[in-house]
């Protein structure tokens, strides 16, 4: 286990060597809570574009599905006859200048593994830039929008939002509820009772804390040829190996098992870059990956290869929530 691994442990098992990091925990509050005193207040240089920015994002460190609700709300926003563009900061990515026009052709060291996949499943209008005030204005430059999806920038407030959903993993919670470095939290709790919405990964119904959603397999898709397959393609109790370099590998393992398959793991870091070698297993089984994974493995793939295809279902609920926002900002387009 990596220190990074024994440190998220720690985190949302508890150990009592954390106390040593109060300290810098009251550090890192009193930052974290002046960048959002002056950005109320309307101090600083904050963009506000002249289209609604809806930001989805989260307080803890680790994977919480952003990526799949992402794609639901493209497709959602679409199905109401809107045109949608996305930022991102492009976490990995080296494009050649900033801000970069993300392109389903484009490589993940280039574009980033989490954009190339938006754009490659959706033909989302996307950029990327840590500065996600300056993406938006390119991003707006280049196309006619009704609406920017900002991913993961709840804490970027340069940038002015008009709503902002925040997911939560419902089984790891807010670990001990610490800010970093002590805990997992970017922001303290309190900081969740000011954003419009939450949204609870793999809740079983609806809160008075927040909506519920899950992510749904639904096929199996070959790397290497494309082939898309129902998720019987492998018997019950087929064993595979399992890699994923996401913020919660364990979630994806989970997942693999739930289907009834027998899951050898190999949980990376998030954001993890791979070659032929690293993934090179033995005994010999069929490898399966999170979609965010595939894009980056595409080119060296083995035949027998295959990503986890996952679509995040919310609640009806949250769904009439959505639309009744997507009214009020965008009066007549919906």
């Amino acid at each position: 286990m990596s220190a990074a691994d024994r440190l998220l442990d720690a985190w949302y098992r508890g150990h009592p060597a954390l106390t040593l990091l109060r300290p810098l925990e009251w550090l890192y509050r009193r930052v974290v809570q002046g960048k959002r005193a002056r950005f109320l207040a309307g101090e600083g240089d904050i963009y506000r574009a002249p289209v609604p920015v809806l930001v989805v994002g989260n307080i803890t460190v680790g994977g919480t599905g952003k990526t799949p609700l992402i794609l639901f709300l493209i497709e959602h926003c679409r199905s109401r006859g809107l045109r949608v563009g996305v930022v991102s900061r492009g976490y990995g990515a080296k494009p050649p200048s900033l801000p970069w026009r993300v392109r389903s052709e484009h490589g993940a060291a280039q574009a980033g593994d989490e954009p190339l996949l938006i754009v490659q499943r959706t033909d989302v209008p996307l950029m990327i830039d840590p500065d996600r005030s300056r993406a938006v204005r390119a991003l707006l430059a280049e196309e006619p929008l009704d609406l920017i999806l900002c991913d993961d920038g709840l804490q970027h407030y340069r940038l002015a939002r008009d709503l902002e959903l925040v997911l939560i993993d419902a089984a790891r919670g807010l670990g001990n509820r610490h800010c970093l470095p002590a805990g997992p939290l970017r922001e303290p709790a309190e900081r969740l009772s000011e954003v419009d919405a939450v949204l609870l990964n793999g809740a079983e119904s609806d809160r008075e804390d927040g909506f519920a959603f899950r992510l749904q397999p639904t096929a199996l898709v070959n790397l290497a040829s494309g082939e898309r397959v129902a998720l019987d393609h492998f018997p019950p109790g087929q064993a595979v190996h399992a890699v994923a370099g996401i913020g919660n590998p364990q979630r994806f393992f989970n997942t693999l098992e739930a289907l009834n398959w027998r899951p050898v793991p190999h949980p990376f870091a998030d954001h993890a870059q791979y070659d032929a070698a690293r993934l090179s297993f033995e005994p010999p089984l069929p490898l399966l990956m999170t979609e965010k994974d595939a894009v980056k493995c595409r080119a060296f793939a083995a035949a027998d290869w295959w990503y986890l295809a996952v679509d995040a279902v919310p609640t009806p609920a949250f769904v009439d929530w959505l639309d009744g926002q997507l009214a009020r900002l965008i009066p007549g387009r919906t």
